[in-house]
């Protein structure tokens, strides 16, 4: 099964996330499809925190891609702020 899901990356104390479609048997942060998006926790005021290719992901939903718990709440906080 293919899943849409965050894989760590950053610095100790400094998380970051790559937003990626992956095999769902991969470890978590190992090997990916695609990566589609990201999310920065720790971002500032002045920078992005959050980015996710809205074209892409439909198109892995379409092929039958499920979303992780915490990437589909990402996902409904990124197209809140769009639609804002």
């Amino acid at each position: 099964m293919v899943v849409i899901r965050l894989a760590r990356g950053g610095a100790k104390k400094r998380p970051f996330y790559n937003m990626v479609v992956a095999d769902s048997r991969a470890r978590r942060s190992g090997r990916f499809v695609e990566r589609i998006g990201f999310y920065n926790p720790v971002a500032a005021e002045h920078e992005e925190g959050l980015r996710v290719a809205m074209d892409r992901l439909t198109y892995w939903q379409q092929h039958g891609a499920q979303l992780s718990p915490t990437a589909a709440r990402l996902v409904k906080q990124f197209t809140a702020k769009q639609a804002a």
